[in-house]
């Protein structure tokens, strides 16, 4: 904090109150805090924007209708929400951040959930999903933002999962249906896995994600319990 404080005068009065504690005397060191998270997580958890039924998705849903566009030295420059796979060459053909469910994107944002609820010591809730009048913890809406994630891999009521889409093969074959594909991105309506399909890297955070969804932790009250459920 000295640091940025010395050395970084301007960044640092962008910084929400580090001075105060918050629960058990910890410190927050974000540009977030209170009405901005809310305002933030308000368009992040609608699902008319950027909730998914499998994630975060990268560009809100809203841009799918209403493109946005801005003008740049007389050219007229635009976005809309693609969900699948890139209908442009650009960023190396079928590459597309403009919509899809990315696992480092979606990772990074449940964890910064997780910091910001052990700031507040889990009395500060937040709307979820945005509209429904429940209000939830930020640890809690981690958890449910995990499950989402993990879901792209679970098999529904007719035993597919929504990684292979409407390919038979990996549905049904008993060959193949077992045999789960961490692909590089994933279709922001649908789940399907998109893209590279051995991309055992940033896709392989979903272990991370089980393993913490699971995972045994101490409450305020000294109760042990687990920290998600199924």
């Amino acid at each position: 904090m000295i640091f940025f404080l010395r050395e970084k005068p301007k960044l640092a009065a962008l910084v929400s109150s580090w001075i105060q504690p918050g629960y058990d005397k910890r410190r927050l060191f974000s540009l977030l805090r209170g009405h901005r998270m809310k305002s933030v997580l308000h368009r992040m958890l609608d699902s008319d924007e950027f909730l998914s039924d499998y994630g975060i998705r990268s560009l809100s849903k809203y841009y799918e209708k209403n493109p946005y566009t801005m003008k740049i030295n007389g050219d007229t420059l635009s976005i809309k929400y693609t969900p699948g796979e890139s209908d442009t060459r650009m960023f190396g053909g079928n590459s597309n951040w403009r919509g899809p469910i990315w696992f480092p994107i979606n990772y990074l944002i449940i964890e910064s959930l997780k910091k910001f609820d052990f700031y507040y010591g889990g009395d500060f809730s937040i709307e979820y999903p945005t509209g429904s009048g429940n209000f939830l913890t930020m640890d809690i809406i981690a958890k449910e933002l995990s499950l989402r994630c993990m879901k792209i891999f679970m098999r529904d009521k007719n035993g597919h999962r929504p990684v292979f889409g409407q390919n038979k093969k990996f549905q049904e074959d008993p060959h193949f249906k077992d045999y789960i594909l961490f692909y590089e991105y994933f279709h922001g309506d649908s789940g399907k896995g998109l893209g590279a399909s051995h991309q055992t890297g940033w896709t392989g955070l979903v272990a991370e994600m089980i393993h913490k969804f699971y995972k045994v932790r101490e409450v305020h009250h000294d109760v042990t319990t687990p920290l998600f459920r199924s």
